[in-house]
Parts: structure tokens; sequence; C-alpha cells
């Protein structure tokens, strides 16, 4: 990725008349070890000043925190403003929150653009954000020394308020001359663990209140005066053309002001989202179909099984795993497969855009602010500093709001600029469940040798699906030796196969025109399901309990091992279930944090029914541990929607699933209780906004197979008559 380049001047001006008088606070990424506080003019003069998130406190007392990343369900505003406020002594109840505006200034600390994905918001900013709001209250206490006559060392801070002796002043009645103060060369020292109040504390959600009250502005709400909607008619196959269109009966719908084509198909623009609607409907296309007209999940999965037979590109190994194979007295053999999923989030997506003489506006959800800019800047020959993006609300991304084509921004930017008038253009979700962006399908297959406890000494593996890195900006960063570390994570670096001596795990990334992007938790969604189903298997082979196996496997890996043991003491599992319902287990390593769940399961009218899941999880720090549950929560029930139900097919080139009724997620009645269980830990910061999705559909199935005997190696899980 290439470096993000330095505002100018004129950028961090703007960005300083956006955020307003009072004091106001940037910082640069931890490791620059500089620092630099002054109101907005003064603080654009100072020599190299790079600031990447700002901080304001106004004279009424309120702490501005401007947030980087995205508020996408995931509770970031609530975690990322904790950490301001644990260093600043703020008063909680005086925090407010605004998406930051999209500048080179707010980029990522580890990817260098801005964006949210990855599962990395809190910990890329664990220092950058705590260091803001330790550098506000070193001035603000320079402020009040020189106001109370006193030494800085005899101030203190407390709930937002200076305090030396028993002169008080609250940080509203001290901003103004704290922004006049010079920065101090010294960065500020940041309290110790011991010491915090905030962070570690259950807290409840800042966008909460906003979002029940109906305050909180998503993408669909954008709306002003002169604000047209457009719906586009795009190729029902992936890769076919316009070859022709007739707009008479469409214009002829009352409502529908203009028809106009653009680069991926054919767009209505009206007053409102229904007219325009029906004017698509009443389009006459002719397509080209293009090469994917043959399209055939089916075939498809054939076409990866031969490929299976075939030796691929080596992702990891060690030993000799052709010869110990060979050689072993007992193998197993084993292949899994999982479907095309959709992201198909409750918010369709939707993106408004104003283009005048002086630049481009954009309303949208996105994760991609720096991408989506610069993709828009192309399309209308502006620089990218003249594309401003407003970052709403998003009603749930889960990947698909973060392209590496900007598809749904850099549409709505040529669907404005043919009209030649501010247009909101909208997705129905059908249009994303039929022509958007998915999970990969994969074909795995596993060939494992045991010894005489049947513990594997021997594992070869191969895996067949797309990359979603491949084609993509991301591809040179990210791809390595013809490897994308997504299609592999959670095999290749499985800690059952780093003490197996002899394992070899290869990888074949065919082309399919079908275009394939991350989903909640990327490739541990698919490769948590086949490892701890594979090692399932293996320990009911052995004859042995499946979490004394995993222990006896997992014995060099404490973290796996410590989430383990906590899920089978809180979910009771030396305790056999009741009658009627079976129990399993997975544990698995993702995006940082290290998670074991166990499922309770029955079979209700020969449908499989998740009663109560049991999640531990250690993420090191939990900043919020409230948000940390509510995102189990969240994973678990993304995964079981998946695990149970969801699943896209095509045929004749065309996605044949539409929307939740043919295309399901989890309903309501069938949420499980979900309890869930942070380990006490001091190691390094994962996420958690994905993990919790990985090892669900694994520990269900591995109830399954408990309680039935049958073993469902393809997802959604489908129990035979």
């Amino acid at each position: 990725m290439n470096a993000v380049p330095q505002p100018s001047r004129r950028q961090f001006l703007k960005a300083g008349a956006l955020l307003g008088g009072g004091l106001v606070i940037g910082f640069v990424i931890p490791g620059a070890r500089r620092f630099a506080l002054a109101a907005p003019a003064e603080a654009a003069a100072a020599a190299g000043f790079a600031p990447n998130a700002f901080l304001r406190i106004g004279n009424d007392d309120s702490v501005t925190v401007l947030i980087a990343h995205s508020e996408m369900g995931q509770g970031i505003w609530t975690g990322l403003s904790m950490l301001v406020a644990e260093e600043l002594d703020a008063d909680w109840s005086k925090i407010r929150v605004e998406h930051a505006p999209a500048a080179p200034a707010y980029a990522h600390t580890a990817f260098g653009m801005q964006m949210t994905g990855g599962s990395t918001s809190t910990w890329s900013e664990f220092d950058r954000y705590r260091q803001a709001g330790a550098t506000a209250r070193q001035l603000l206490v320079a402020a009040a020394a020189q106001r109370f006559g006193v030494a800085e060392s005899e101030v203190r801070t407390e709930n937002g308020v200076a305090i030396a002796g028993n002169q008080r002043a609250r940080y509203g009645e001290l901003a103004d001359a704290a922004a006049k103060l010079p920065v101090s060369k010294t960065a500020p020292v940041l309290k110790q663990a011991k010491d915090w109040k905030l962070i570690g504390k259950p807290t409840k959600r800042l966008d909460s209140p906003e979002k029940i009250t109906g305050r909180a502005k998503f993408g669909m709400d954008v709306q002003f005066e002169g604000l047209l909607t457009a719906v586009v008619a795009r190729p029902p196959v992936f890769g076919g053309k316009v070859k022709s269109f007739d707009a008479a009966k469409a214009k002829a719908v009352p409502g529908v002001r203009d028809v106009v084509q653009v680069p991926t198909g054919v767009a209505v623009v009206a007053d409102h989202y229904w007219a325009a609607k029906q004017g698509r409907d009443a389009l006459q296309i002719e397509w080209d179909l293009g090469p994917n007209a043959a399209l055939d999940t089916a075939a498809l999965r054939e076409q990866f099984r031969k490929l299976a037979a075939t030796p691929g590109t080596v992702a990891a190994q060690a030993g000799d795993a052709a010869a110990a194979l060979a050689k072993a007295g007992k193998t197993f053999d084993a292949e899994y497969n999982v479907p095309y999923l959709a992201h198909a989030p409750m918010e369709p997506l939707n993106c408004t855009v104003k283009i005048d003489g002086d630049g481009c506006e954009i309303w949208t959800g996105t994760q991609f602010q720096t991408l989506d800019q610069q993709v828009a800047a192309g399309i209308l020959g502006l620089k990218p500093e003249q594309v401003m993006i407003h970052t709403m609300f998003l009603g749930g991304g889960f990947g698909r709001r973060a392209t590496p084509t900007s598809d749904f921004v850099s549409e709505a930017v040529q669907v404005a600029k043919a009209a030649g008038k501010p247009v909101k253009t909208v997705w129905s979700r059908e249009d994303d469940v039929r022509g958007g962006y998915y999970r990969p399908m994969y074909l795995q297959q596993a060939k494992i040798a045991v010894d005489a406890q049947g513990y594997p000494v021997a594992w070869q593996h191969r895996l067949v699906g797309q990359s979603i890195l491949g084609g993509t900006p991301f591809e040179a960063a990210l791809v390595k030796n013809g490897i994308d570390s997504t299609s592999v994570e959670g095999v290749a670096d499985s800690p059952y196969l780093k003490d197996i001596a002899h394992h070899r795990v290869e990888l074949h990334s065919p082309k399919t025109g079908i275009p394939v992007l991350w989903w909640r938790s990327v490739g541990h969604s698919y490769n948590a399901f086949v490892m701890e189903s594979l090692i399932d298997e293996l320990a009911h082979a052995a004859g042995k309990d499946p979490v004394e196996y995993r222990r006896a496997l997992l014995k060099a890996h404490p973290r796996h091992l410590g989430a383990l043991n906590l899920a089978a003491e809180k979910a009771g599992w030396s305790v056999a279930p009741a009658k009627g319902r079976g129990r399993g287990v997975a544990v698995h390593e993702s995006f940082g944090s290290y998670l074991a769940q166990i499922a309770e399961v029955s079979v209700e009218n020969g449908a499989i029914r998740v009663h109560r899941v049991v999640c531990a999880i250690d993420c090191g720090v939990a900043v919020n541990p409230e948000g940390v549950r509510a995102q189990m929560e969240s994973g678990i029930a993304f995964g079981l929607g998946a695990a149970l139900h969801s699943a896209l097919n095509f045929k004749g080139g065309r996605v044949q699933e539409s929307n939740y009724h043919d295309y399901q997620v989890l309903r309501l009645h069938e949420m499980p209780q979900v309890e869930v269980h942070i380990v006490p830990s001091t190691e390094r910061m994962g996420g958690a906004g994905e993990p919790g999705t990985a090892p669900i559909a694994p520990a269900v199935a591995n109830a399954v197979f408990a309680l039935t005997g049958q073993r469902l190696r393809e997802l959604p899980l489908r129990l035979k008559a």
C-alpha cells in the first residue's frame, strides 16, 4: 500500500473549520513521538504537523471525539471515546462523538488509509486515542496552574474539572487558555492499568440513544432540497453489458426525470424511490450476457473437486507429509464444502452524490473512505481533497461496504455526473443479493494420519476457492508467492498443524467470473468450520472426549487452552446434557483473539435447533466488556444464520436467491441463549467484531454429531432423513 500523504495547510485549515472553536488536539501515529495541540490556525502553522484525529473541548464543557472509523454497530463510538476520556479524566456525561471527515489525516495506523475492517479499530487506536486525551489533560493542567498561581504538580483532575486546593476550574473554562499554550516537547505519560477508571468497565453505548430515538442518520436518511433518487438496471449476469435499451416507457412513469446510461447499466432518475423502481421495471433492455452466462454452482463444485485432486501452491509445510501418509498404518480422509454467501445487511446499499463547480460531496455508509474518495475524484477529474465524504451510520456492513472497486460509490458518482443533478442511488436488497460481492465458495480435502492414541502425526490439506484479493489494489501487499493469506488463514497457521512434524497445506485459487469479497471473519468463516470439524472427527474416532482431546493438542498454546477451559467450565461440560440434547465444542483464533464456543442443540421436526451457546474469549484488554459481549452475541447470530440457512446458488449465470425469504438469515425465534465470558488477560489486544462468527458453525455441527451420529461436512447444515 502506498504511504498516505501528509495533509496540506489548506486541508488542515478546512478540517479545523469543520471542528469549530475551543481546544483542538491533533495527534499522530504512535512511534512518531510528535504531538501538537493548538487552535486550528496555530496547529496548521506548526512545522511538519501531521494530525491523524482530533479532540475538541468546548467552552460548554463538552468533549467531542472525532472517530476516524465507521460506526456500523460494533461499538467504536463508545470504545474509542472511553480511551480519550480515561486519559483526559473527562466527565463521561459530557462526551460527544462525530464521524471524522474523510482526509489523509485520519489514516488507519496500520494500513495507511482511512478505513474500518479486520476487527482492528480498537487495538489500532489504543495508544493514539489515549495519547490524545493525555495531551489535552497535560495542557489543561498547565492552563489551570497559571490560573491558580500554583505549580503544575499541585493540580489534579477528575470528572472534567482541574483542582488545586480549594480552587476549581471546569475544562470548558480552561479550553481557550489551554489552546494558546506551547506544545510540550515531552510526550504525556499514560496511566497505568491499575489506575484506569473507565477502561475495562462495562459501559453503555453512546450511539444507542441516537438510534433508539431516531436521531441517528444513516445513508438512507439523507434528504435535501432538489435531491433525486435513482435505481440502476444492471446486467443479470456478471460480466454482461448493455447492447441497447428503450427508455420510452420508463420516462412515461410519473415522477421519472431522466434515464441515463452509466458504466454499470442504465439508471432511472426520479423524484423518489418508487418512481425510479417502476421506471426501471418499465425499461426495455437488450443485454449482451457475456462469458459467464453458463455459470452453475453445481458444475463449479465438480471443477473444484477435480482441482483438489491435483497439487496446489504450497501455503505451509513441514517435514514430508506425503511420505508420512504413505507409511502410516491408519489414515483418515474427508471433504468439506461451503457455499457462496451474500452480506445482506439490513440497510441496503445507497450513496448520495452532489457535484458542483468546486468539488463533490458524498453521503454514505462506507468502510473505505480513502479509496472511495480517490475513486470519486478520478471519475470527476478532481483532486481527492475536493471530494468531501460524510460518513453516515452504517446499517450493517460485514465487509460489503469495503469494496476494492468502490462499486456502489463509484456508480453513484457516475449517475450524478450523467444526470447533472444531486442523486441518491439506491440498491434494493435483491439488487445486492443478485449483483453484489460474495463470500467465496470453497471445497477442502484433508488426509490425516494418526498414531496409536489417535493423535495426528501427518496432515495433507488442499483448499480450492477464489481469492478475494487477486486483481485488487491489495494484491501486491497481501498475496505472496501465489497465496492469498485470507484463503488459508486458520489452516496454514493452525496451532494443530504447527505441532505436527509432517504437514502440507496447498491452495488452488480458480477464477470464476463471480465477484468475491471479505465477509465477516473472512477466511476464518469457513476454515474454522473445516478445522474444528476435522479435529472433532479425530477425537471421536480415537474414542476420546472432544474437550480433553483438544486440551492434549493445545497444551503448548495457553491462550487457546485458557478460552477452552473457561468455556468448558461455564458450560458444565463435565455434566451430561439433558436428554434429547447434544453438545459440541470449537476453539479458534482469529484477528488476534482466542475463542471457544460450546453449542447445545436438539432436533425438532427434522431441523436443528440451537438452544444455548457458551462463548469464552481472550481478546487481551477488553476496553468495554459490554461491547465485547455484544459483539460475541452478534457474531454468533450472524454465523448461525449461515450455519443453518444461508447459501447462494448460480444457474444459467444468474443468482437464484434474492431476499430474506429465500436467502434466509437467523430469525428472532431461532436465537439461542448466549453466555459470554471474557478471559482476564493482559496479553496483546485482538479484535472483537469478527471472531465470534468463525467457531459457531463447527460447534453446532459437532453438537449435531454428538446427538445424532451424523457428521455434516457441508454448510448450511442439513440433516439426512
